[in-house]
């Protein structure tokens, strides 16, 4: 007789295992517009010394004498401009790609999702999933670029979870997909259909990834090689499309923040050099982004399209990121199938 046919004490605690979990992750959101709860996010956010790289000693103090006092009300106007009925953009998609992962991946899997920074967090859907019997993870941030902000620190607060954990469960986590075929090719085929429901041609289709201070490349963070090379194979396949074969590619860097040198070209600046260079027509897209958010929503929907058209331009299309379009979905299936080979 096996010890799992034995009769088990009266006093052993319930065990619950042999069940498989994915968790998608992003990279977090406010529980509200409000200045107050803007603040709570951003005290979190920018306390992760991944995010920030300054000596915690000098940057707390700048951070709670002096960000923390201005920005939450600045923050908190731009989220306001883009809160839905449901909540915010970000954590709405994110629930909603793991809802319909849930559905393509049948019940061999349990799919949660979570916030790196905000609600719900990764130590509490971590815990749920184990709760549910998960004893082997695949932990799967949704930035297809590394970088150490981004992917490391969702790791790091998977780590901090398990460290306080007895029965760990095996964790997997999701690599970077940034080349993956079935990125690009789901990138091409959204694109695709959003350029061609536009009611304008472009002349320039600019790719805006979210920027990062060029101190994080020179310290060997390969987060701008992937970004160049996402738009590269996505520009080789975008210019073989039929009608598509005229048109001009970029690549920018948007959301800048404090003094230090970021990654150039900024994304506000070659919009306002297109236009005042004679493009009169152009779209932007987000590839780095898996969701809309306040930084694809905000500033370059409303802000970016303003500064465009104020400079000259006349007609400029913020294009959805892949969200829970057929292809984002297909493409998050694929990667998240292959991910799991072997326990599913």
């Amino acid at each position: 007789m096996t010890w799992q046919q034995q009769q088990l004490p009266s006093d052993h605690p319930p065990v619950n295992s042999g069940r498989v979990g994915l968790l998608v992750v992003n990279l977090g959101t406010p529980d509200s517009p409000e200045p107050r709860d803007v603040k709570r996010y951003l005290k979190e956010f920018l306390s992760d010394p991944r995010v920030i790289e300054i000596p915690a000693v000098i940057w707390q103090v700048i951070l709670r004498g002096i960000i923390l006092n201005t920005r939450p009300k600045k923050s908190a106007k731009a989220y306001a401009k883009v809160w839905t009925d449901e909540g915010s953009p970000l954590l709405v998609i994110t629930r909603d790609q793991a809802r319909g992962l849930q559905n393509r991946l049948g019940d061999k899997v349990i799919v949660r999702h979570a916030m790196r920074y905000g609600q719900p967090s990764i130590p509490q859907e971590l815990k749920a999933l184990q709760e549910a019997g998960c004893d082997r993870i695949l932990l799967a941030p949704l930035y297809p670029q590394y970088s150490g902000a981004t992917t490391a620190t969702v790791v790091d607060k998977a780590a901090e979870y398990l460290g306080d954990t007895r029965w760990q469960a095996a964790l997997r986590t999701l690599p970077a997909y940034h080349d993956d075929p079935a990125y690009i090719e789901a990138l091409e085929a959204d694109i695709t259909c959003q350029l061609s429901a536009l009611d304008f041609k472009p002349e320039v289709l600019l790719l805006s990834f979210h920027g990062m201070p060029l101190r994080t490349l020179e310290l060997g963070d390969p987060y701008h090689c992937h970004c160049r090379k996402t738009a590269r194979l996505l520009a080789e396949r975008l210019v073989k499309v039929e009608g598509l074969e005229d048109l001009r590619i970029e690549t920018s860097f948007q959301s800048r923040f404090g003094k230090a040198k970021w990654l150039e070209p900024a994304t506000d600046h070659t919009l306002v050099a297109e236009a005042e260079k004679g493009t009169r027509r152009i779209a932007v897209v987000a590839p780095g982004f898996s969701a809309d958010c306040v930084e694809t929503l905000e500033e370059l929907a409303l802000e970016g399209r303003d500064e465009f058209l104020e400079a000259g331009g006349k007609d400029c299309a913020v294009l959805s990121c892949l969200n829970t379009s057929e292809a984002g979905m297909q493409m998050l299936e694929t990667i998240m199938r292959r991910e799991l080979s072997g326990w599913i």
